[in-house]
């Protein structure tokens, strides 16, 4: 792709401006002095947000929305067969996808930063935003969320930094241009794209060999899979960890009722600093020593640091504290790979609850029937009351692979509920105080719990 098409002036249609990297990029280019339309498949409130900054918003996607632009962009959950892709392809427009206008616009940035990993990308990459502004350094931040400290899921800033979650689904990291990327950890997801575990820790290979021999990879180096996918990477490497001597070391890890976390950084073997965080669990742990480090290499004062990340209260629909129905505290949790669920119900099971509930709503079929023995095993294990709906499609259709119902019946102690009335009328023959009830997964779970509280 031609950089001179990101030009002021330029016109770029976007198919999926709705979605929330989509519509980040839009308005980049909106605030370069690009003419930016788009498509979505319903209107939504980041719709009407572009609207007001000047997109031009159609709802639906038909051939007839794509004119004279000079630039098509489309997200992986398009197919070639959409209409305004077609159209493009007719009247000989470029078309390019998400991962590679991400890339490009990377380059004009002269630090760019890329959160990866299976899980907690959208809070680190929360994290070091957080302790950016709290430092003054102006980032632009893109996130897979909502953060309210930047007002949203996009903040335009200087040229100078530029921090992005890195997915990884159909390899589109790859065509990112970071100069430091953090790797989180490495799990099995994504398998109606990857073809297994091998095939994704070659591609966080491939990743790491991305970075500049100026620039810095941080790698959580008590996952093994990340151990795995830097082995013979000859790049500045930053570790850290909690079980592992490393870099940036954390430990004496305390947690409280009042939902804090606490514990000591280790640098380089010795006391550096002491960190206390307001979104709790282990996993946020490791999420905050990688903040750290990407934050103490480009030297940021420690204290700065430790003072942003006890202010970091989480994005949107991570451990999103809701309201209290019936004395019981609503938390929603965007949770939908086991570990993830493990994560956020091991965090709340050291915060005093009498009782904990969680109303799973499964993300896709294809990753129900691959992952059904690690759901099974994590709620099985868990020890929380677990009310399983029905499975999100997402971008795939119902074949009759797998079912809620199958993975209720799979699970001890699991019940199903086919509706989200049902859900709803469980609930509140259930909820009593002090007892806390999450909506959990990837799709639109959350109305059960805004439901109850109206």
């Amino acid at each position: 792709m031609d950089n001179n098409m990101l030009s002021k002036g330029s016109k770029i249609h976007f198919i999926g401006i709705g979605g929330i990297s989509m519509s980040a990029l839009a308005r980049i280019l909106m605030d370069d002095g690009c003419i930016v339309s788009g498509s979505d498949m319903k209107e939504s409130h980041i719709t009407k947000q572009l609207e007001e900054f000047g997109a031009k918003v159609i709802i639906g996607q038909k051939a007839e929305n794509i004119t004279n632009q000079d630039l098509v962009v489309y997200t992986a959950a398009v197919k070639e067969d959409n209409p305004e892709f077609i159209a493009a392809k007719e009247k000989g427009i470029e078309i390019i996808d998400r991962a590679e206008l991400l890339g490009a616009i990377m380059k004009r940035y002269q630090n760019p930063i890329a959160v990866s990993g299976t899980h907690g990308k959208t809070s680190t990459t929360g994290m070091i935003s957080q302790i950016y502004l709290e430092a003054d350094m102006d980032p632009t931040v893109t996130i897979g969320g909502e953060l309210d400290v930047i007002g949203g899921n996009l903040r335009v800033g200087k040229k100078d930094i530029f921090i992005a979650e890195a997915c990884e689904y159909h390899r589109s990291f790859l065509k990112f241009s970071p100069k430091t990327t953090v790797m989180l950890n490495i799990e099995e997801d994504h398998l109606d794209f990857f073809t297994g575990l091998d095939d994704i820790i070659d591609t966080f290979h491939r990743l790491a060999l991305i970075t500049p021999d100026d620039g810095a990879l941080i790698a959580n180096v008590d996952d093994k899979n990340v151990v795995k996918a830097i082995e013979g990477v000859n790049k500045n490497i930053v570790t850290i960890g909690i079980e592992t001597a490393c870099d940036y070391q954390g430990c004496d890890i305390t947690h409280d009722s009042a939902d804090k976390c606490m514990f000591k950084i280790l640098k380089n073997g010795e006391y550096y600093a002491t960190v206390s965080l307001a979104v709790p669990g282990k996993h946020n742990v490791y999420n905050a020593l990688c903040a750290f480090a990407v934050a103490d290499m480009s030297g940021i004062d420690k204290n700065i640091i430790c003072s942003a990340l006890g202010k970091f209260i989480g994005a949107h629909r991570r451990f999103e504290r809701k309201g209290f129905f019936n004395g019981a505290l609503i938390v929603d949790d965007y949770a939908h790979h086991p570990s993830e669920i493990k994560a956020t119900l091991d965090a709340a099971k050291n915060m005093g609850f009498k009782n904990i509930y969680c109303v799973f709503q499964p993300h896709t079929y294809t990753r129900t029937k691959m992952l059904f023995d690690d759901f099974v095993k994590v709620f099985s294990e868990s020890g929380v009351s677990v009310i399983i709906t029905d499975i999100f499609a997402a971008r795939e259709k119902d074949t009759g692979l797998v079912s809620s119902e199958e993975l209720a019946a799979a699970t001890e102690g699991a019940v199903y509920k086919a509706s989200f009335d049902d859900v709803e009328k469980y609930l509140k023959g259930c909820l009593k105080p002090d007892d806390i009830a999450f909506t959990m997964g990837a799709g639109d779970v959350y109305k059960i719990g805004e439901s109850l509280l109206k």
